[in-house]
């Protein structure tokens, strides 16, 4: 387990300061060691995209695995087949990342917030709150050679309705693990809608037969009642065939390539670590509800998030793992830096 102290914490933000000088010094010269992308004419009949993912603090470093604070993500998500999507967002794609791909995903999505003591009936004041959120969004991406952009928009609901009690508390039974005791006392219903928009540098580094590696900066801007946040970011990877794609994505806010990958027969592989920084304004399951009282905590305007991960793409599948750890997002934050792993299964239909 690790733990910030005082000194660690400074030296985090310290960090964490660079982090937007060094995306945009990175971003640069992309279009100079820009990457061959394979031609995505080839595969606008290959199909659909279909993705499941799941992310969950039971993917800890800490023996057994943990239940608080972001502690289970669910997420489906369908992908059209590259170029295979009406004139008008195409237009739209191409005035937002130029020439090039583009591809159309929705997804449906639910996930669970808890704090670090779930045995309480009454959970204290000071701790993260209990929230579950569930939301459908549609994001249009566009790729070029060397970038990709990502817009999308969310609809969904914060609160009792979207389930996480039954969800959690079900799945618990179901395993005969221990159910969370304060529910009753979740943030209660209101309206989640989220935009966000995301770009992503391709930085090839090294191409020699079948060993290659590039950076992936990203800076990302989000807008709406479920959070608002800038992030930048950068991934170093090392494989083969890493064109076909931008790197795995996430539930939640960091760094995310998106679902749209070149489903290619041959095989390609990598791994990858990166780290972002995310200048926060609001978070709605740390500073509560906007149109009525409910419970918050003191967020923190600054998170730091570090990763690592693989990912194999075989027969026009892609499956990939990736562990995330954060710095604390409140004040008051138990145990160190909190982490989760993230699982993720795409195929063609």
């Amino acid at each position: 387990m690790f733990y910030w102290r005082g000194s660690d914490k400074d030296r985090a933000v310290k960090w964490l300061s660079h982090l937007p000088c060094l995306a945009l010094m990175s971003a640069i010269p992309a279009a100079a060691f820009a990457q061959a992308a394979p031609d995505a004419g080839l595969y606008v009949n290959s199909g659909a995209i279909w993705t499941l993912r799941t992310e969950n603090d039971k993917f800890s470093t800490v023996p057994g695995g943990t239940d608080r604070y972001y502690t289970a993500g669910q997420q489906i998500s369908w992908t059209s087949a590259p170029n295979d999507v009406p004139e008008f967002l195409a237009q739209a794609g191409r005035a937002a990342g130029g020439a090039g791909t583009t591809w159309l995903s929705i997804n449906l999505e639910q996930d669970l917030y808890t704090p670090y003591n779930t045995t309480r009936i009454h959970p204290d004041p000071k701790d993260w709150p209990y929230a579950g959120h569930l939301a459908a969004t549609a994001a249009l991406i566009q790729d070029s050679a060397d970038t990709r952009t990502m817009l999308s928009a969310g609809l969904g609901v914060i609160g009792p309705s979207a389930g996480g009690r039954i969800v959690q508390n079900g799945f618990h039974v179901i395993v005969g693990d221990q159910q969370s005791h304060g529910w009753g006392a979740q943030m209660p219903d209101e309206p989640a809608i989220q935009f966000n928009a995301t770009r992503i540098w391709r930085m090839r580094l090294v191409d020699v037969g079948p060993f290659e590696a590039d950076v992936l900066p990203e800076a990302a801007i989000g807008l709406g009642t479920v959070r608002a946040y800038g992030e930048v970011g950068t991934r170093l990877r090392i494989g083969h065939g890493l064109a076909r794609d931008f790197g795995p994505a996430r539930i939640t806010s960091g760094q995310s390539g998106g679902d749209a990958y070149l489903p290619d027969d041959k095989t390609g592989y990598y791994l990858f670590v990166g780290a972002n920084g995310q200048a926060i304004a609001r978070d709605a399951f740390l500073d509560g509800d906007l149109f009525r009282p409910s419970i918050s905590v003191h967020r923190r305007s600054l998170l730091g998030q570090f990763e690592g991960g693989v990912a194999l793409l075989w027969h026009g599948a892609r499956i990939s793992y990736t562990h995330t750890w954060q710095t604390d997002s409140f004040q008051g934050q138990k145990a160190g830096l909190f982490n989760f792993g993230s699982i993720a299964v795409s195929f063609r239909f």
